[in-house]
C-alpha cells in the first residue's frame, strides 16, 4: 500500500497544477470511508518554497523563546509581583505557582547547561489548583505562560476518553502543544498544558459500583505526567504517514524529530471540586465532635473547606492514588466578594471595564463610570454566584442598548451612574433626547454620503433640499433606521429611473423635495412620462425634481 501512495505521489508532483487537496483526494479514494486525519500534513511542491519566509520568522521566534528559558532567572516573588497586576486576590495560590512555577523551569535551565542532570532523579511539580468559577483559576495560568513565553495548551477533562476512539486521546494534548510551538519539538517539550475540569473525570461510587469511566483516562495522563515518549504522527493521521513518506524520499527524515518526550512538560491541572468541598467538610465536623465544634467552621462557606483538602480526600472523591501522587502541589482559590469584584473592575490591567470603554472608544465615544455605579456593579455581579464572570453579565446586560444605539447617534461621552443602574432604557431615551442636534447632525452627515456615493455609482449629481433633509431625519429616528438603510428602502430604483431621465434630457443635476421623499415612486414615474413627452433640456419637473443644468 506505501508503494502504491509512493507511486501516486510520484505522479502528482510531476504535474505543477496538482496540489495538497488533489492529493486528499486521491488518498480518500484509497481508503474509501475510512476516517483520514490530515492535521499533520504539510506544504508540498512549490507550496514550501513560498512559506520558506514565514518559516524563517518562526525559527526566529522560536530561538529567542528558546534562549529566554536558557536564561530563566524569574524569582518566586518577581513572578508574584506580575500575576497581582492582573489576578485579583487568591495570594496563597499565586505564591504556591510562583514557587512551583520558579522551580522547575530552573531545573529546566539547569538540564539545558548541563545535560547530564537529565539523568538526575527529579520529581517534577505537576499542580493542582481547586476552586469555584471565575475565581480566575484559567486566568493565572495563561498570565503565568505569557510571561514565560513557553507553548501553553488548555483543553477540558471531560473530552478525553480512555480509548481515544470515543472522545479525545490525552496524548492529543502534546501535538496541540506541538501545534502551539510552530512544530518546534525542541521548544514544545518546555511548555505548559493546563487541563481544566479535572474533577469531572473522577470515578465515582454509585449504587451499581464505582464508575471507571474516568478511570482509564487518568492512567493515561498518568503516564504523560510520568515521563513518556509521543508520536507527534498517530496511525489514523493517514496525511501525516503521507508527509513522513515524503520527507523520507527527500532526505529529510531523519533529521526531522517524529517524537516529544514529556519530561520537561508542566501538567497543571483545575476543578471546581463542589464535591470535594462537601467531602472535606463532613471529616472536619466529624473530628471536631467531642473536642469542642469550631463554630467559626460551621459557618464558612463550602468552598473554604478546600484549604484543608488531604490526598485521602482525593482518594475518596474518586482519584486513583498513583494519579493524585503526581500532582504534589495543591492549592485552593477562594470566592470573590463584593470588595474583590471592585478591584477586578478598577485594578486588574485585564479589567473587562476597560475592554467595554475601548469598544465604545472604537466609535469615538468616551464611557465613564462613577465609583458609585462600580460597587453596585460588582454587587450584582457577587449575586451571579460566578466570580468575575458575572462582571461581564452584568455589564452586557446594562450596556447592550448602549452599544447599539450610541455609535450611530453621533453622541461622544456618556456616564454609567445610579440613576443609569436604575432605569437604564429610560436612561438611554433621555440621553438621545438631550443629544437630539447632534442625532441631527449626524443624520445630514448621512444624507451627504448617501448624495456623494450616489454620484460615485451613477454620474449623476442628487441633492436633497432642506425640507426633504428634514423629512428623513425624522423618518430615521421615527423608524429606527439609519439614513443609508432608509434611502436604500425608499429610493430602490432611484438610480435606473434617473438614468433614463438624464438620458431623454440630458440632465445630470437633480434636486429631490420632500414631495419626492413623501412619493418616490409617483414622483418618478410622472417624471420618467414627462421625459418621454417632453425631450427638452431644461425642462423642469413641477412634481418636485428640478433640473439645474442650463
Amino acid at each position: 500500500m506505501i508503494n502504491y501512495i509512493i507511486d501516486q505521489s510520484q505522479s502528482f508532483m510531476e504535474k505543477k497544477e496538482d496540489n495538497l487537496e488533489n492529493i486528499k483526494e486521491k488518498l480518500q479514494e484509497i481508503f474509501g470511508q475510512a476516517s483520514l486525519h490530515f492535521d499533520h500534513a504539510g506544504f508540498l511542491g512549490n507550496e514550501a518554497e513560498n512559506t520558506s519566509s514565514k518559516n524563517t520568522t518562526e525559527e526566529a521566534s522560536n530561538l529567542e523563546i528558546l534562549k529566554q528559558i536558557e536564561n530563566f532567572n524569574l524569582k518566586p516573588r518577581e513572578m508574584r509581583d506580575f500575576l497581582d497586576r492582573y489576578v485579583i486576590q487568591q495570594n496563597e495560590a499565586k505564591k504556591v505557582l510562583s514557587v512551583g512555577i520558579c522551580d522547575h523551569y530552573n531545573h529546566v535551565r539547569s538540564c539545558l547547561e548541563h545535560p547530564a542532570y537529565v539523568q538526575h532523579n527529579y520529581h517534577k511539580q505537576n499542580i493542582l489548583i481547586l476552586g469555584p468559577t471565575g475565581v480566575g483559576k484559567t486566568y493565572l495560568i495563561r498570565t503565568i505562560a505569557r510571561r514565560i513565553g513557553v507553548p501553553f495548551v488548555k483543553a477540558d477533562a471531560t473530552k478525553f476518553s480512555e480509548t481515544g476512539y470515543a472522545g479525545g486521546d490525552v496524548e492529543d494534548l502534546v501535538r496541540d502543544l506541538v501545534k502551539a510551538a510552530n512544530g518546534n519539538v525542541d521548544l514544545a517539550q518546555y511548555g505548559i498544558i493546563y487541563v481544566d475540569e479535572i474533577d469531572k473525570i473522577a470515578s465515582v461510587q454509585n449504587a451499581q459500583g464505582r464508575d471507571v469511566s474516568g478511570r482509564g483516562v487518568q492512567i493515561n495522563l498518568l503516564k504523560l505526567m510520568e515521563e513518556s515518549d509521543v508520536n507527534l504522527v498517530t496511525p489514523t493521521d493517514m496525511m501525516g504517514q503521507f508527509q513522513a513518506v515524503l520527507d523520507l524520499q527527500k532526505g529529510k527524515g531523519k533529521s526531522q524529530k517524529r517524537t516529544i518526550n514529556t519530561r520537561h512538560i508542566l501538567f497543571i491541572f483545575s476543578g471546581a471540586f463542589d464535591k470535594l468541598a462537601e467531602i472535606i467538610k463532613r471529616r472536619v465536623e466529624q473530628s471536631t465532635i467531642g473536642f469542642g465544634i469550631n463554630l467559626e467552621i460551621n459557618t464558612e462557606e463550602i468552598t473554604s473547606y478546600l484549604h484543608k483538602v488531604t490526598t485521602q480526600d482525593f482518594i475518596q472523591y474518586g482519584f486513583e492514588p498513583e494519579f493524585i501522587g503526581r500532582i504534589p502541589i495543591r492549592v485552593a482559590c477562594d470566592s470573590l466578594k463584593q470588595k474583590d469584584l471592585i478591584r477586578v473592575l478598577t485594578e486588574s490591567e485585564g479589567s473587562i471595564l476597560n475592554q467595554y470603554q475601548n469598544d465604545f472608544k472604537g466609535y469615538g465615544i468616551d464611557m465613564q463610570i462613577t465609583r458609585e455605579a462600580i460597587e453596585e456593579v460588582a454587587h450584582l455581579a457577587e449575586q451571579e454566584k460566578t466570580g468575575a464572570r458575572g462582571l461581564m453579565t452584568i455589564l452586557e446586560r446594562i450596556l447592550r442598548n448602549f452599544k447599539f444605539e450610541l455609535p450611530s447617534s453621533g453622541i461622544h461621552f456618556f456616564e454609567i451612574n445610579m440613576d443609569t443602574l436604575k432605569d437604564k432604557e429610560n436612561y438611554l431615551k433621555q440621553l438621545l433626547l438631550n443629544n437630539q442636534p447632534v442625532l441631527e447632525k449626524t443624520c445630514r452627515k448621512s444624507i451627504k454620503a448617501y448624495e456623494d456615493n450616489f454620484f460615485k455609482a451613477n454620474g449623476l449629481k442628487i441633492k436633497f433640499s432642506p425640507e426633504a433633509e428634514k423629512l428623513l431625519v425624522e423618518q430615521s429616528i421615527e423608524q429606527d433606521k439609519t439614513i443609508h438603510a432608509l434611502c436604500e428602502l425608499l429610493f430602490k430604483d432611484l438610480a435606473y429611473a434617473l438614468k433614463i431621465i438624464a438620458r431623454n434630457q440630458q440632465k445630470e443635476d437633480f434636486i429631490l423635495t420632500d414631495e419626492f421623499v413623501k412619493n418616490p415612486q409617483k414622483v418618478l414615474s410622472q417624471w420618467i412620462i414627462d421625459s418621454f413627452e417632453n425631450p427638452q433640456p431644461g425642462a423642469k419637473n413641477e412634481l418636485g425634481i428640478t433640473n439645474n443644468r442650463q
